[in-house]
């Protein structure tokens, strides 16, 4: 499968199925999910080729009576939503034998990320032809609206107020009250969080207790998160210990929080302390607990400790992930230094993320160093990951910043022909939705 990835990405204008099936010859059973999964999964970027592969797929094992499951069609909805491209979606959904709440979670979240609210909404009224419109699906469409910042409709389907002015669908018919009171208030107050309006956050806290909703402790992970990450994090070591007081029984989602809080306050030092006392009370830390202390440290240039504490989480289970080494990239200040991590991690078996390539791309361009760059681009491309817009642009820039406009359009070309949006850029002529040349 890894042979398939890599000569798919090997050239930039590889497209259709027909070079897919030469690259896939070698293959002669029927793939499993996850195989699959990999393959859909490198081409996340790039929609057209990924359901090129999807169809193909099917087509060339017709004759055993391949399906696709329905975990990797939730798969390609997503791949589809993220390129807004919708009307394929419930062509695929129409294709799909059962589809099942994961499949319509997908398609709130892709219809909220796009701020198309009223589609997300009328697609909730259309799960009655799935007989999937139920409680389930409407918890799955409040959270979409909360996690991409849409918390004021949130609040409108949910309490009905329209105090806002908010043009939406509010007639939902379904008994509220069935999901859990708490449950409702903890994601509008995610909500308010997941949009940095910290003033609306405490608002909303305090209109928790005026309303009488009992808060529980997912309610005072949320609110302490709020705390910390709102630039008070003394405030959520207090609250912690308030919680301790209230008799809860802490996990480790809490006690996540309060390291990461107390670490910002008091120093990384007083952070191990409590990381100690919770592996005391037998509760054992997760992968987060081993990123957030490599991140105190890291951001203290205490770079032999947090490599120590990356051997101790191996050692206890916990397998580090692309964001353990981007604590190290975001702090490190030598480009050999990062490209030794870059291998390390890559050799440990951590199969680096798009953000991981963005954040060194943008990184190695700030400083000019243009060959860490293709370093880094040519890694990508045989890891089999496509670039989206984000890496391009990175890569543009440092090319236009070292004044290489002809390589920098050459990419830019190659942008538009996957239908991703490059930045307009005065210095290679390329224009603003209005006609004007950027920057004029």
């Amino acid at each position: 499968m890894r042979r398939l990835i890599s000569i798919s990405h090997s050239s930039s204008t590889l497209r259709g199925p027909s070079q897919l099936v030469q690259c896939y010859l070698s293959t002669t059973t029927i793939p499993d999910d996850t195989t699959v999964r990999q393959t859909l999964l490198s081409f996340s970027n790039d929609w057209k080729r990924a359901l090129d592969f999807f169809n193909w797929l099917e087509h060339e094992h017709e004759h055993e009576h391949f399906r696709h499951s329905t975990d990797t069609f939730n798969l390609m909805l997503d791949i589809l939503g993220k390129s807004f491209e919708f009307d394929l979606c419930w062509d695929l959904i129409r294709r799909m034998h059962a589809p099942n709440h994961t499949t319509f979670r997908v398609m709130f979240k892709r219809y909220v990320s796009a701020h198309a609210v009223n589609d997300a909404i009328n697609t909730f009224h259309r799960l009655h032809d799935f007989h999937l419109k139920d409680h389930t699906s409407f918890s799955h469409l409040i959270d979409a609206l909360c996690e991409y910042k849409h918390v004021l409709e949130a609040q409108e389907l949910l309490f009905g107020n329209n105090n806002n002015n908010i043009d939406i669908d509010i007639d939902i018919d379904i008994d509220i009250d069935a999901i859990g009171n708490t449950k409702i208030h903890n994601m509008v107050l995610r909500g308010w969080f997941k949009l940095g309006w910290w003033s609306k956050c405490n608002e909303f806290w305090e209109e928790m207790d005026r309303k009488g909703v009992r808060k529980d402790l997912h309610s005072y992970s949320i609110y302490m998160d709020i705390l910390c990450k709102g630039g008070k994090p003394w405030k959520a070591v207090k609250l912690f210990k308030e919680v301790k007081r209230k008799g809860f029984k802490l996990d480790v989602v809490v006690y996540n929080i309060v390291i990461r809080a107390i670490g910002i306050s008091q120093g990384v030092d007083f952070s191990i302390r409590v990381f100690r006392e919770m592996k005391e009370e037998g509760i054992s830390p997760t992968v987060v607990t081993y990123n957030t202390l490599i991140r105190l440290l890291c951001d203290c240039y205490r770079h032999k400790e947090a490599l120590a504490l990356l051997r101790t989480m191996r050692h206890d289970g916990c397998h580090p992930t692309a964001i353990s080494y981007h604590c190290f990239f975001a702090s490190m200040e030598k480009p050999k230094q990062i490209l030794v991590m870059f291998d390390d991690m890559i050799q440990s078996g951590v199969r680096p993320c798009m953000d991981t390539y963005v954040m060194l791309l943008n990184k190695f361009g700030r400083w000019g160093f243009l060959r860490p760059v293709f370093i880094v681009w040519n890694r990508m491309e045989q890891l089999g990951c496509s670039p989206d817009a984000a890496a391009y642009n990175a890569l543009i820039d440092a090319l236009v910043d070292k004044g290489l406009i002809d390589m920098a359009r050459k990419y830019d070309e190659e942008m538009l022909v996957k239908g991703l949006s490059p930045k307009p850029r005065k210095e290679l002529g390329t224009k603003v939705l209005g006609g004007e040349l950027a920057d004029d």
